[in-house]
Formats: structure tokens, C-alpha cells, sequence
């Protein structure tokens, strides 16, 4: 029980991922269809979740900073919208200069982009969401400014006691299934063998992806360091249980708790920290805007799609904004640019499938490199606007201290 408090959930994720992968060769489907049910009900009830997550956390914590709360999210939202299209635009510049050398047309012919699905499991239970999660981004927005701007009162109080709900949630409920979680989708992609046949066909696409991810994280973190004056690989180490924890989830929400654990291990103030872990989940999306990109150039050098550069660049800034959409849940950045693809560079149904496809199969390392980045943005905002956000918080009625988001706690409890 000590011995697992004190490793923490990261061992666990790990040895999820390597039992999944493992047990995939040999156990019988009879049995897996066991898991897959538990996948399948976790997942309707951390989609249920994710919506009350995001207002759980984003509002009491917009609400804490006082008069100034719509200046610092402005902020944030401004640098995470910058960085999501340096990856994009990162991304379009190598594939239009690599692509043409190492792709060659109709490599994507033998794809069988009809089973997408994998194994279900024995049944599901359908678990509605209250509102969807761009509902959830701009009640929050809306409700935490307003509160902001209300010294006293019972709402406010109300939604700090709410918070302490969602904690719970959290640490007595999501995180210590997570690993069991996080087993079932490696079984799943190993027997049913999505990965395996996308991969061979887009292996060098994913190669220059997952290395385009490392420059995008190396250079976030070189500019907060070199602005913060704090030394950029080790905190990039620091963050790394965020990394493989959600290599694990493919949700940013679910991994809120160990990013918000990391960015304070950095050195992020509480207020900082609490402010803007949460919220970067919800519009911080630089891996997955990275993946995107990469795969829609891919598919239009291949297939010979008439599209020129500058839809390729409209597209761009749009997809930054249409990802917003669908965030924190696993595979939501495709579901929300669907429309996009479509829209602006004339995807058809084969090439949609396709992309959803090889998005959903690498869905993890994108989520990844997003929860990762959240924590450059974090020092950053410590840098530019830490002892003002202290401030404000000290000065909002004594709710900060009440509804103090411990993520140490969450990890604590996985043993429990």
C-alpha cells in the first residue's frame, strides 16, 4: 500500500500499457469481451464526466482571480492558440518539403479503413451528457468572469463546494480506474490489429510525426524557459508522468490531475496552476493539430487532391478554433474537424474514414504532447502574470484556500 502511494500512478499506466500489449497475443476474445465492456461503460461515464470536469474547475478558478480574470484568460487563450498553430503550420512547412521524397502515390490503397471499431464489448449503458463540452467552455467562461466580479455571495460559495465534488469524483473514481482503463484499450488495439496495419502503411508519416512532437515540445519549452529563466529540459522531464499517463487515457480531462501534480513539481504557483492546467485542456491542442495536419497532407499527396495552399492554410486557423470543440475526450480532435476536411479540402467519405482512422489509432501521442505543452503555457503565465494572479486570489474572500485543487491527492488515492 506505502510502496504504491509513494511510486504514484505513473508505474501503473506503464504496466497497463505492457499488459494490454501483452495479453493481446494469446488471451482468449471470450475473455477480452469482459474488458471491452468495461472499456465501453467507462467510457460513456468519463464522456459524462468530462462536461461537469471542465465547469467543475474552470469556473471556481476564473471566479478566484477577481477583477482581472478575463485579462489573464485572454492571455492564456492567446498563447495557446499561437502554439497550437506554430505546430500546425510547423507541421504543413516539413510535410510539404519531406512528403513528396518518401511517399509515393496509392500507398494507402490497401488500408481497409471498414473496421475502425475494433472488438466491442458484451454490452454498453448509454450515459447521456448534461450539456456537450463547448457548453460546458463557455458556462464556465461565462460563469467564472461573472463571479469574478461578485466579492460575496452563495453561488460562488456553491460552485467551490461543486469543485470539491469533481475532486472527489476524481481521486475516489476516474483515476483509480484509469489503469484498468488504459488495459483494455491496449488489449483492444492488439487483438483487433487497427494499429499494427495502419502503422505499416503510414510508418514514415508517423515517424515524422512523433519527431515533429519533440521539436514542438523541445521549442515550448525553450521559449517559456528562456522567458521564465528556468532550465527548459528539466522541466520537460518533469512533466513526463503527464506524458505517459496520457499515452494511456487519450484524454486531456482524465489527465488533468497528474498535469496539475507535474506543473507545481515545476515550480508553478497554486493560483497559476489551478488556472491554467484546466483550462489549456479545453484549448490547448498543439499535438493534436500537429497529427491532423500531417495526415491530411499526407492523404492529399497520395490521393492527388486538388487542393492548393492556401486552403491548406485557411484550414489551418480553422482547425485550431473547430478542435476546441471536442476536447478531452479520446479521438474528439478528428470527430470535431470532420467537418473541415470536408468543407475546406474536399475530403470525401473514403478519405474522412481514412483519417479517422489513423487519427484514432495515434490518438494518444497527440493528446500527449497537448497536456504536455500545458505545462510550458503554465510557466509561461507564472512568468508574465504569477504574483498578480496570487494576489487576486489571496484577495477572493479566502475561496482559494477552501477549494484548493491538490492533484497530490489524486495519486495518493490510487491505492485506496
Amino acid at each position: 500500500m506505502s510502496v504504491v502511494k509513494k511510486a504514484g500512478i505513473l508505474p501503473w499506466v506503464l504496466l497497463a500499457i505492457v499488459l494490454g500489449v501483452l495479453f493481446g497475443q494469446f488471451l482468449p476474445q471470450a475473455i477480452s469481451r469482459v474488458f471491452f465492456t468495461f472499456n465501453d461503460i467507462f467510457a460513456e461515464f468519463l464522456n459524462f464526466s468530462i462536461p461537469l470536469i471542465i465547469v467543475g474547475l474552470v469556473v471556481p478558478a476564473i471566479a478566484d482571480l477577481g477583477k482581472g480574470a478575463g485579462k489573464w484568460l485572454s492571455i492564456t487563450a492567446i498563447i495557446a492558440y499561437v502554439s497550437t498553430l506554430f505546430a500546425a503550420f510547423l507541421t504543413y512547412f516539413v510535410a510539404k518539403g519531406v512528403f513528396p521524397h518518401i511517399l509515393t502515390a496509392g500507398a494507402f490503397d490497401k488500408v481497409d479503413t471498414a473496421n475502425t471499431d475494433g472488438f466491442s464489448g458484451y454490452f454498453t449503458i448509454e450515459i447521456p451528457e448534461l450539456f456537450g463540452v463547448m457548453s460546458a467552455l463557455v458556462l464556465s467562461f461565462v460563469m467564472g468572469i461573472g463571479l469574478s466580479l461578485v466579492p460575496r455571495g452563495v453561488l460562488r460559495k456553491g460552485f467551490v463546494e461543486f469543485r470539491e465534488i469533481i475532486s472527489a469524483l476524481i481521486s475516489k473514481i476516474i483515476i483509480p480506474l484509469l489503469p484498468l482503463h488504459i488495459f483494455g484499450i491496449f488489449l483492444n488495439l492488439t487483438e483487433s490489429g487497427e494499429a499494427a496495419a495502419i502503422i505499416q502503411v503510414l510508418l514514415k508519416v508517423v515517424v515524422v510525426v512523433l519527431l515533429l512532437e519533440v521539436v514542438i515540445l523541445l521549442t515550448q519549452y525553450s521559449v517559456a524557459g528562456a522567458v521564465a529563466h528556468r532550465n527548459p529540459i528539466k522541466a520537460l522531464v518533469t512533466m513526463l508522468p503527464a506524458y505517459f499517463t496520457a499515452l494511456g487515457t487519450s484524454s486531456s480531462a482524465a489527465t488533468i490531475p497528474v498535469t496539475l501534480r507535474q506543473a507545481r513539481a515545476n515550480g508553478i504557483s497554486e493560483p497559476v496552476a489551478n488556472f491554467t492546467i484546466p483550462l489549456c485542456a479545453t484549448i490547448h491542442l498543439s499535438g493534436s493539430a500537429s497529427k491532423i495536419t500531417a495526415f491530411a497532407m499526407a492523404i492529399i499527396f497520395v490521393n492527388g487532391l486538388p487542393v492548393t495552399d492556401g486552403q491548406l492554410v485557411g484550414f489551418i486557423f480553422m482547425l485550431g478554433i473547430t478542435m476546441v470543440a471536442a476536447p478531452g475526450v479520446p479521438g474528439g480532435a478528428i470527430m470535431a474537424a470532420t467537418g473541415i476536411l470536408s468543407s475546406m479540402l474536399g475530403f470525401g467519405d473514403q478519405d474522412v474514414a481514412l483519417m479517422i482512422a489513423t487519427y484514432i489509432a495515434l490518438d494518444s501521442f497527440g493528446t500527449a504532447t497537448n497536456v504536455t505543452g500545458d505545462g510550458a503555457i503554465a510557466i509561461l503565465m507564472d512568468k508574465i502574470a504569477g504574483a498578480k494572479i496570487g494576489e487576486a486570489t489571496e484577495n477572493a474572500d479566502g475561496f482559494a484556500s477552501m477549494a484548493s485543487f491538490d492533484a497530490s491527492m489524486y495519486l495518493k488515492d490510487v491505492s485506496r
